[in-house]
């Protein structure tokens, strides 16, 4: 009995002193200091307080749901963009290279057009099962070419090539497009345009630096071109395309190659002969409608004769 009665008071002395420790402890920690004026009711310093801490609260354990909600972000607005235009970016391609074999066949040391396309899917990291199955896609596939007119806001008049497996499901959809859109399919178009042959080439020199348009011209007379003009590709960098007529084509592209600038792209295309100038109203709204109609599935390419704005 004396045992226990001696380790019963030997607990409680330790529990006294423990407690006396913590104490000590807490009274030398910096006390945070709240100044409150004194015109305010203690109701609402209160009520002030109490919001204070909440809010802190709240940011301090909700750190990880931010986290994860910025990961969905990420996810949504810039990889799900990024896919689904890369997925559009090789449908494209495939519509282009079937319309190639078509018009030249299906060897690319004999098809310069379709020799260009695959080089050009290949930089854009196109699966070589896909460049694959779009040329014997071509031969299989009973495909149509079809040049549609219309006409889209301000006036403009537009021209679509479409190749298709279903001219009446082109047709259809395309007009549909064109209808809810500000646009309409007619004919006519095809007179503000001229099919020339264009060779496409990078705007920068060996350098890095951009070709600037005098030297551009230079080499255009030099290539036995018509024309240069100077654009931007899908990814805002700098490009010159050289126009000629269709039988020189193939002289243009090989005597620019000589001069050190390879090609990107060489092929017809429809330059416009007579040009509009829009409103900015009209231009957003005419911009607006060929991006919907180039996303279509059948689509080629579409041309306009919106001018440039400076």
């Amino acid at each position: 009995m004396a045992a226990v009665a001696a380790f019963q008071t030997f607990c409680l002395w330790n529990r006294k002193y423990l407690l006396s420790s913590l104490w000590s402890s807490a009274q030398l920690l910096p006390k945070p200091r709240v100044l409150l004026p004194a015109s305010i009711p203690l109701s609402v310093q209160a009520s002030a307080q109490h919001r204070a801490s909440a809010q802190c609260a709240k940011i301090h354990t909700s750190a990880a749901n931010y986290a994860g909600h910025n990961k969905w972000s990420k996810v949504k607005h810039i990889k799900g963009p990024k896919d689904a235009a890369r997925s559009r970016m090789f449908a494209k391609f495939a519509i282009m290279i079937r319309f190639a074999v078509k018009e030249g066949g299906s060897n690319p040391e004999f098809n310069s057009q379709l020799a260009n396309l695959i080089e050009q899917c290949r930089a854009k990291n196109m699966p070589k099962v896909s460049i694959e199955a779009a040329i014997k896609g071509a031969k299989s596939k009973a495909s149509t070419y079809l040049l549609y007119e219309g006409r889209g806001p301000g006036g403009s008049s537009l021209l679509i090539e479409v190749l298709t497996d279903n001219s009446s499901r082109s047709h259809q959809e395309i007009k549909s497009i064109l209808n809810k859109n500000g646009g309409m399919m007619c004919d006519g178009a095809r007179h503000c345009f001229e099919r020339k042959g264009v060779v496409t080439v990078n705007g920068l020199d060996k350098d890095g630096h951009e070709i600037e348009l005098e030297r551009a011209l230079e080499l255009a007379i030099e290539a036995g071109a018509e024309d240069v003009q100077q654009a931007e590709d899908e990814e805002e960098k700098v490009i010159l395309k050289f126009v000629s007529d269709m039988p020189s084509l193939r002289e243009v592209r090989l005597k620019l190659d000589a001069v050190g600038l390879p090609t990107i792209t060489a092929g017809p295309e429809f330059i416009a002969t007579t040009t509009v100038q829009l409103t900015d109203r009209d231009l957003e709204a005419a911009f607006c409608l060929i991006e919907l109609i180039d996303e279509y599935q059948d689509v080629i390419k579409v041309y306009d004769n919106i001018e440039s704005q400076s």
